[in-house]
């Protein structure tokens, strides 16, 4: 069938996905390929030490973003986008958004970006023998708990990002299992939240004002290919104020992105993985077995279908490398020589690709938010040299570049150090990997194994939801979610493999030494007034 005919009979399936930067739809067609898109640009605010995004601003990003996707098909196709066979929501993981019994916001909308929950993490952590991390939403209302918050009393639901977005267009309050493993830990054993974890929450929170069981106040987990709501009248005006595009059209659940980062790399299998690497980098790691230790650099999140998964995740990537673009590109444009954003990009690339393996002993700190990988609460970007440093201009770009990953590598050691765990291959995808060269060296050398960019790498997660949403409308209801990945999406799909280079990674090594040596700078740095 033709592309414009089955746009038209409504057998097109939409994923939809809020980034930290930027709302983009995908339409997806017959052969899952990418068919249109539509795209909304925004940024978290920093309001009274807290990163948030208003509610309002993810309605109005919502509206436009789904208004570009309708605006670009019918250009492309000469057909009006009506209906789809079905939807799916994805969304930034973790924070904390909570309501009361009338729906209503308690609070401002807490990102994952934030570290402000670290004694909760902490006692959560000891409580349950199981690492919570501070972007946790259970960390977030222990913490507004433990701080004595009004607005505890009146929580009657909470959920992330993907979820809200997810009952807007449906009414439904649910969640898919990887997006619930970043709001509390998950149950090993099946696809419910942890029973004797949420047991003892309400037992130490027993006295305090919350006074609920937390059961009552989370979202219902749905498994992936099933169907979690239908677009309402409500929620279709939202998207499509004109009325053109009608109800009825059937929801997968709601998933956080680093699933769908998994879903479009083909990553749900043991001893497979992914790195997405844009304002922040995180990587997935498929487990063949439960780890030996609790390690506070490694979360325990799972798989789109609920595999176990452990995740690295730093809140620190390409924000400070995208500021010094921007200033060499302001530096060009006074010399009168203004050039193209991607091109300049590519130039600055190339330039750092060819450093020194060391980056000469220039050492940058990409922190502008905190980080606990590192344990840092707060962040300030930092670089230093030594007097006899090659202070080149290859040099200084391959350090920022270097810097990206640098945190990632921390993390990722533990795994494949103490707790030896196997990689085969890792799959990147994501803004830092929009031009290869250097950046998928750079991650081979500071991973040890091959990374592949396939041919979708540039599609992200809005391709993602979009895959799972066309596996809830599959004909063989006995297909795993894996059988369709591999069988049927990346069957005939090809991509790019790099293997660690030596020098590369012997200078990664050095660079790494002296990285964790600063860390203490950078510590001071971020802690002074």
């Amino acid at each position: 069938m033709n592309a414009a005919k089955y746009i038209e009979e409504g057998k097109a399936v939409i994923g939809i996905e809020f980034g930290s930067t930027r709302i983009k739809a995908v339409l997806i067609g017959e052969g899952f390929e990418p068919l249109a898109s539509g795209v909304h640009d925004w940024q978290n605010s920093l309001c009274d030490g807290i990163w948030t995004y208003p509610l309002e601003e993810v309605k109005e990003g919502l509206r436009d973003c789904f208004g570009d996707l309708m605006k670009n098909t019918e250009k492309d196709y000469g057909v009006k986008l009506t209906s789809a066979a079905g939807m799916g929501i994805s969304a930034m993981m973790h924070g904390y958004l909570v309501f009361d019994d009338k729906d209503e916001q308690l609070v401002p909308f807490r990102t994952w970006r934030n570290t402000i929950t670290a004694q909760a993490a902490d006692e959560l952590t000891a409580e349950f023998g199981f690492n919570v991390p501070q972007r946790w939403s259970i960390a977030h209302l222990y913490q507004a708990i433990l701080n004595g918050e009004p607005h505890v009393s009146s929580v009657a639901f909470m959920t992330t990002l993907a979820g809200y977005v997810h009952l807007l267009l449906t009414g439904e309050k649910v969640i898919g299992i990887g997006d619930a493993s970043g709001i509390f830990p998950i149950d090993p054993n099946g696809q419910i939240y942890d029973e004797r974890m949420t047991e003892h929450f309400d037992l130490i929170t027993r006295d305090s004002a919350f006074g609920k069981k937390l059961l009552d106040i989370l979202p219902r987990i749905v498994t992936a290919g099933e169907c979690a709501g239908t677009l309402t009248e409500e929620g279709a005006k939202l998207l499509d104020p004109t009325g053109t595009f009608k109800a009825g059209v059937p929801f997968c659940p709601p998933e956080g992105d680093a699933q769908t980062g998994m879903a479009a790399t083909n990553s749900i299998t043991p001893k497979t993985g992914n790195v997405s690497a844009g304002t922040s980098i995180f990587s997935m790691i498929v487990l063949e077995k439960p780890l030996e230790k609790v390690h506070r650099e490694i979360d325990i999140v799972t798989t789109p279908n609920g595999d176990p998964v452990a995740m690295v995740h730093c809140n620190n990537c390409t924000t400070d490398l995208d500021a010094w673009v921007k200033v060499f590109g302001e530096v060009l444009a006074k010399a009168g020589a203004d050039m193209p954003k991607g091109k300049l990009y590519d130039m600055l690339y190339e330039l750092a690709a060819e450093g020194d393996p060391d980056c000469g002993g220039i050492i940058s700190y990409n922190y502008y938010a905190g980080e606990q990988v590192t344990e840092l609460q707060s962040g300030k970007p930092l670089l230093f040299r030594s007097p006899d440093s090659p202070f080149t201009p290859q040099n200084l770009l391959r350090s920022l570049v270097y810097s990206t990953v640098a945190t990632l590598k921390l993390g990722m050691d533990i795994l494949t150090g103490e707790e030896k765990v196997s990689l085969e291959r890792i799959y990147a995808h994501g803004g830092l990997f929009k031009t290869p060269v250097p950046s998928q060296g750079i991650l081979a050398a500071a991973l040890g194994t091959d990374v592949t960019l396939m041919q979708s790498a540039g599609e992200g997660g809005a391709w993602g939801i979009a895959l799972l949403a066309a596996y809830m409308t599959r004909e063989d209801r006995a297909q795993t979610l894996g059988d369709f990945l591999s069988g049927c999406v990346f069957k005939d799909m090809n991509g790019s493999t790099v293997s660690p280079d030596p020098a590369c990674v012997q200078g990664m090594e050095a660079y790494m030494k002296q990285y964790k040596a600063g860390l203490a700078a950078e510590r001071a740095a971020a802690e002074a007034e």
